[in-house]
């Protein structure tokens, strides 16, 4: 018997719905082809962008949108992406299939679907290959309500009013294809930047350094002891990326066709993420005990062979049950160490690896992953009650993994939200939930799950895997709740 025990009277720090973040790249159909078609396009838009994708964005209340990378951004000159769109210089885009950027799709585009998103814009600047002069200017461009010559160009340009964005990413994977630096040397360049990245009215900037590549603990602990200023540190916010890859990078195993094997060997790569949040949090620790740099993960999620027959740098992948699972555990750890994550961003939102929404030509189409963040919804911004995991395990060459994780919260109407997860692909397992400190009644549950393991929805059957009513928990008069899990599954219960 799996054993959940949630403290409920013990809630202590916020979950931050920027946990539940995205991702967008000027990579394959993300932007072009995905969000972006352009006014004239024959599918139903407003100023050029897609009508259906917003509205099933904003179903799910996206807190924050990541652009315009990634790799590209340490290449992306950003006024390149201003004025008339006939007059925008074109580009190649050398990272992700050499294809030409034509930049009809820059800030004001960006910004614009934010705005009807209703999210919040996080702009990735450009460190790479890019100016200090460049940035700043970005940043007065976005954010300053003066006379100034970024604001008059602004202006110029159909936008009286400035945006006043408040995520910046100084640079990206800077260890990489950002620029191949040491940490020493990126933090040098860290400091520099973030300088001019300057506070225009009352609108600070929020400012994100990047950190490490999965277990490169080396990489937190010099940004961590070289950015610290007379005062305290001089970010807001320490970026980790970490992808889920089941087989090697050469040959990471297709998304639909795999066994159960290749599923746990999955799962078993997705539970690194709590390791990894753990670790470089207790490295953040010892240069920041009082935790007022947040670690963010801006980029996560599963990462296949691309499809067969699309461009391989494009990195279109199909969205099977096992990417809803995959994210049900992601969710589960940041929503446990939400003192330390202020924000991730899932790779990508449309067309992109981990998608939540594939799109061809007018049709449009929900991934398993989709539902997942709609089931999660209930925990933004609520408060996290510790939980405490006792789970069967199941045997993985010479390690096992847990079979079950869960994560639980407390919204401002007093009920509480336990998430959980099931990862045994052939059997139910039951579990004791015990709430501690309240006493509760079961009000709803909610499922994502389907018969078999590469269940994944398509153009033609967009409803194989969605979310479902759950029934399979009871209450057994002693305070304690019994649940029935299914094999393969997510399950949120909302209880009062």
């Amino acid at each position: 018997m799996n054993r959940v025990i949630v403290n409920a009277a013990q809630g202590d720090a916020r979950i931050s719905r920027h946990i539940y973040g995205h991702f967008s790249e000027h990579l394959g159909r993300c932007i072009y082809g995905g969000f972006w078609e352009g006014e004239d396009s024959p599918i139903p838009n407003v100023r050029g962008i897609r009508k259906d994708v917003v509205a099933a964005l904003k179903k799910i209340k996206i807190p924050n949108l990541r652009w315009p990378g990634g790799c590209f951004a340490d290449e992306y000159h950003w006024q390149d992406g201003i004025g008339p769109r006939s007059e925008r210089p074109k580009m190649i885009n050398t990272h992700w299939g050499g294809v030409t950027e034509d930049n009809s799709f820059g800030t004001h585009e960006f910004l614009d679907l934010c705005e009807q998103l209703e999210t919040e814009p996080y702009i990735c600047g450009n460190v790479g290959s890019g100016t200090v002069q460049e940035l700043s200017q970005w940043v007065e461009y976005c954010n300053f309500d003066g006379v100034s010559p970024m604001a008059d160009l602004r202006r110029k340009n159909g936008r009286d009013k400035p945006w006043d964005v408040k995520f910046w990413g100084i640079g990206n994977e800077s260890w990489g294809c950002g620029g191949d630096m040491t940490p020493e040397f990126y933090a040098d360049n860290y400091r520099r930047y973030a300088v001019y990245v300057r506070k225009y009215g009352n609108n600070a900037p929020y400012k994100i350094a990047c950190g490490p590549n999965d277990s490169n603990y080396n990489w937190t602990k010099v940004l961590m002891e070289k950015t610290r200023g007379k005062h305290g540190p001089l970010m807001d916010g320490l970026s980790l990326h970490y992808y889920t890859v089941p087989g090697e990078w050469a040959r990471k195993g297709s998304a639909l066709e795999f066994g159960e094997a290749e599923w746990l060997i999955t799962m078993q790569k997705a539970y690194v993420m709590d390791e990894l949040v753990r670790k470089h949090g207790a490295i953040m620790d010892e240069y920041d005990p009082l935790r007022k740099v947040a670690l963010i993960i801006d980029e996560w999620g599963t990462w296949f062979d691309v499809e067969p027959g699309t461009n391989p740098g494009f990195l279109y992948q199909q969205n099977s049950l096992r990417d809803a699972l995959v994210a049900g555990i992601h969710f589960n750890i940041f929503n446990n160490y939400a003192e330390r994550v202020g924000m991730a961003n899932i790779a990508q939102t449309i067309n992109v690896l981990q998608s939540v929404i594939l799109t061809e030509g007018r049709k449009m189409v929900l991934t398993p992953t989709y539902h997942v963040f709609d089931m999660y919804q209930v925990h933004h911004d609520a408060l996290r009650l510790p939980v405490h995991v006792e789970s069967e395990t199941c045997p993985l060459g010479f390690d096992s993994i847990p079979l079950v994780t869960a994560s639980a919260s407390e919204d401002e109407n007093r009920r509480i939200h336990v998430s959980l997860t099931n990862i045994d692909p052939k059997n139910e397992r039951q579990l004791c939930l015990e709430l501690r400190g309240v006493s509760c009644k079961i009000l709803s549950g909610k499922i994502v799950t389907s018969e078999n393991m590469t269940d994944h929805n398509t153009f033609d059957n967009s409803e194989k895997v969605t979310m479902k009513d759950f029934s399979g928990a009871s209450s057994d008069g002693n305070g304690r709740i019994k649940v029935t899990l299914p094999p393969k599954s997510v399950v949120t219960l909302e209880l009062a």
